[in-house]
């Protein structure tokens, strides 16, 4: 049963991925708002811009020109964060760390039509999205500098996304990244304890419970995480134990790509708006360990908080203290669920 205080009192919850603790103030959501309000995007896109660096046979700023692809491409980013080549090194001066890392940076194009995005694409479409990762996934894991595989989607321009065209991006890397590390640590260590998996035995408590549920199908659940942080945050995870998307079947890989499109045509009718997000993969390390406790997930992260126009910033106190959120996340995912 439902605890009415977590609705009506400003409290603590815990997240069990990370082994940190979010804020909920859910008496904050009535107060009222005379901060920024972000433009709202009215522009119709084409479905072939010649002006794209990502669509079919346009040439890219590198000079490099796009094939005339039909659905799913993948190329090495032109302006990669990491750097394959970077020397090895280390500084280790007194208080001044530093080493350095290796990586290799791609960008993967969803359709050559430069008008949609994962919404607006058929379930089938997006089975081949997920297909490229997972291929692009076993490719980098196999190279032996690259020890992790982040697969990642800035969705809008209020998230930075310099291009709307519908694509994503997957950097890979030597060591593993902050949040990684925080979730092998925390899994790592129930695995041990309990000798099964933390994400698994939280979701069967999570379907048992029925508070924060927004879709499932066979293979899939689609819930607000109760320590979710951004106003409407969503996780897709398997519901049995998997520990990458290497693990999905071919039809585990079409009901995976079923709960994205349900998930982002929710999150455009929400506000009648195109749903900022950024959304990202994560799942067990490529570096040749045993990795069993792992269990692989997806997250968005939107920044919409009442509307279309009023967004979610992260400051002051999430800065300096905790990060806090004025809508429960039994709220958020009863108003998504309800608009499947």
């Amino acid at each position: 049963m439902e605890n009415t205080n977590l609705q009506d009192y400003s409290h603590k919850r815990f997240n069990i991925l990370t082994g940190e603790w979010v804020l909920v103030s859910p008496h904050r959501a009535k107060r009222p708002w005379q901060g920024q309000n972000e433009e709202v995007s009215k522009e119709k896109r084409p479905s072939y811009d010649q002006n794209c660096y990502l669509c079919a046979t346009n040439t890219r700023i590198s000079g490099d020109v796009n094939p005339d692809y039909k659905d799913v491409f993948v190329f090495t980013n032109d302006f990669a964060a990491l750097q394959k080549d970077s020397p090895t090194f280390n500084v280790n001066d007194g208080l001044f760390k530093a080493q350095s890392e290796k990586g290799i940076c791609k960008v993967i194009c969803f359709s050559p039509d430069h008008s949609k995005s994962l919404a607006e694409m058929e379930v089938e479409d997006i089975k081949k999205v997920v297909q490229a990762w997972q291929k692009e996934y076993t490719t980098l894991g196999e190279n032996e500098m690259i020890n992790y595989v982040q697969i990642f989607e800035n969705k809008g321009a209020v998230m930075g996304c310099s291009n709307p065209h519908p694509h994503g991006q997957i950097w890979s890397q030597s060591t593993l990244p902050n949040e990684v590390e925080k979730k092998d640590t925390q899994q790592a260590q129930y695995f041990a304890a309990h000798n099964s998996s933390l994400l698994e035995d939280y979701l069967t408590q999570e379907i048992a419970a029925k508070e924060r549920i927004i879709y499932e199908n066979d293979d899939f659940v689609v819930l607000t995480p109760f320590w979710a942080v951004w106003p409407f945050e969503v996780m897709i995870a398997p519901k049995k134990q998997q520990k990458s998307i290497l693990d999905l079947s071919d039809e585990g890989a079409k009901n995976y790509a079923e709960a994205i499109s349900v998930i982002t045509k929710a999150y455009d009718k929400l506000f009648n708006t195109s749903f900022p997000y950024s959304s990202g993969i994560h799942q067990a390390p490529t570096n040749g360990a045993d990795n069993s406790h792992w269990h692989w997930h997806m997250s968005f992260y939107p920044p919409l908080l009442r509307s279309a126009t009023v967004k979610k910033f992260m400051v002051g106190y999430e800065m300096f203290g905790t990060p806090q959120r004025d809508i429960t996340a039994e709220i958020a995912a009863k108003r998504l669920k309800d608009l499947i």
